[in-house]
């Protein structure tokens, strides 16, 4: 029986639950709180928050504050100990290490067996099922599929619980028809050393038929450059003519899209954006030619949004369900789910672009923003001001940071770039400085107003160091590897500062 028949049948019976959630994702959404609360009603958060009183999304605001891991982590520590009906029904035995972006030390957020099904594993085939969809007569399933994630090491606590990066967990419960395709074999993937896994990783797979990648876009340039190294092939499409589909998140692509053009050459290349994190699978990229994602409003998470203009993190007054969001504006993101995160804010924020159906960009994090100077950068500002004018130049980004920097003389200051480029001989650099520049004025109106005259504002400085700084603040930091990545903004000088220490101890 021919195999990609058979899954491209299989896969395709999603599309009427995705098309429900699609036209219908008020309505699920009520119905997805609803399934929450009852099965929670018991549980020991459930009991202290009166989960048998709640009849709608005023009444669940009223009843359960908001929450961060600091709120949650008591709850979190018990099911780690072996207690059972703490946040969610039974026992929840896997937790999963965020990347940690926001703090050095990586939190253990619970991953229950309904939300890794009902979730996770959820959106993957919605995305699958839209890709078929959308690209007739795939044969995904006849090939090879390569997914660049973190460790998927578990160590196994106390009480039969076990700790790991979300891949662990993903790849030790895939189902035999989609093990059999992934690579490389699992002895590679367990492997802790990072360094020494992306060098066994691309000497696993140059041989092998492959057709999907999936992973962060830096670590998989990485990759990709690591397999070109020991092929000697001028691109990846020479090494794997059968690779169509590049599945990214964690991360705006946009910085680094003229490096994957000259690596993944082929115009039937296509690119899909997920947005899957340790918290939840969130969103997913449902058009051909549009980057915004839809939300999975029928996935086992509860949407609320807290206007950006007025969060105050767990002293926000405002937060809204899903009919009240407006397109264009700032939200912080809040989830309820079935892995036992009630009304948590995760840190990220998005911007919805359509209602009908809802369809959104991530634009940043809630604590990575630049406002030195009244300024009020965000992280979809400076992506899209480099990736312009990388584009404009034909520079390759391998990494960068931006921090504001002070002169006490002037009693003033400004932004400093911190870049790792490719190709730096080559570039000028006055025109692509004058390009970034330009186009942090063209896309914040308050960093123009700033910068008129230099008054408020000086001119931005730029610093190029090698790859290797970023890559050793990674390691220094246990970051290095999977879906970890390094802050692209912060507010003050500490990360920049760390970084430059590196680039004078290596040069």
């Amino acid at each position: 029986m021919p195999f990609n028949a058979v899954f491209s049948h299989i896969i395709k019976k999603r599309l009427p639950r995705i098309r429900n959630y699609s036209q219908n994702p008020i309505n699920c959404q009520k119905l997805v709180l609803k399934q929450l609360l009852e099965k929670s009603l018991n549980t020991s958060f459930g009991v202290d928050h009166c989960f048998e009183e709640i009849q709608s999304h005023e009444e669940f605001k009223n009843q359960v504050p908001l929450s961060n891991y600091d709120q949650l982590q008591p709850f979190i520590n018990r099911q780690i100990e072996g207690e059972e009906n703490v946040l969610w029904p039974g026992k929840t035995s896997w937790f999963a290490k965020s990347s940690g972006t926001s703090t050095k030390n990586a939190k253990l957020l619970p991953i229950t067996v309904d939300s890794l099904y009902e979730n996770h594993y959820a959106g993957g085939k919605d995305l699958l099922a839209i890709y078929y969809e959308n690209h007739s007569n795939r044969k995904l399933y006849n090939a090879k599929h390569l997914v660049i994630g973190g460790s998927t090491q578990i160590n196994t606590l106390t009480n039969d619980t076990s700790v790991g990066d979300l891949s662990a967990f993903i790849v030790e419960n895939l189902p035999w028809w989609t093990e059999i395709r992934r690579t490389p074999n699992r002895k590679i993937a367990l492997m802790d050393n990072w360094e020494k896994k992306l060098d066994q990783m691309a000497h696993a797979t140059i041989n092998d038929n492959i057709c999907i990648v999936a992973g962060l876009p830096s670590w998989t340039l990485v990759l990709f450059q690591r397999v070109l190294d020991i092929t000697g092939k001028a691109n990846i499409h020479e090494v794997w003519p059968n690779l169509e589909l590049y599945i990214h998140g964690g991360m705006n692509i946009a910085p680094y899209q003229l490096t994957f053009d000259k690596m993944l050459p082929k115009s039937e290349m296509n690119y899909v954006q997920s947005y899957n994190s340790s918290e939840g699978y969130f969103g997913l990229q449902d058009q051909k030619n549009a980057t915004d994602m839809l939300l999975l409003t029928d996935a086992q998470i509860y949407y609320e949004f807290i206007p950006m203009n007025e969060f105050k993190e767990l002293e926000s007054n405002t937060t809204l369900d899903l009919k009240e969001v407006e397109i264009d504006k700032e939200y912080a993101l809040v989830i309820s789910t079935s892995a036992g995160l009630w009304r948590y804010i995760i840190g990220d924020t998005i911007r919805f672009t359509s209602t009908k159906p809802f369809r959104f960009l991530v634009t940043g994090r809630t604590t990575h923003y630049i406002n030195a100077f009244g300024e009020k950068t965000i992280i979809s500002h400076v992506e899209s001001a480099l990736s312009q004018a990388a584009l404009d130049n034909n520079v390759d980004v391998i990494d960068f940071t931006v921090a504001p920097y002070f002169e006490e003389a002037k009693g003033s200051g400004g932004h400093q770039w911190l870049l790792a480029i490719d190709n730096p001989k080559n570039l000028d650099t006055i025109m692509f400085e004058n390009n970034i520049e330009q186009n942090m004025k063209a896309l914040n109106g308050d960093y123009l107003g700033k910068r008129k005259q230099s008054i408020n504002m000086l001119a931005p400085k730029f610093d190029y160091v090698n790859k290797q700084v970023f890559e050793t603040w990674l390691k220094h930091n246990n970051k290095l590897g999977g879906q970890h990545k390094i802050p692209r903004i912060q507010n003050d000088r500490k990360l920049i500062e760390e970084l430059l220490e590196i680039h004078r101890e290596v040069t």
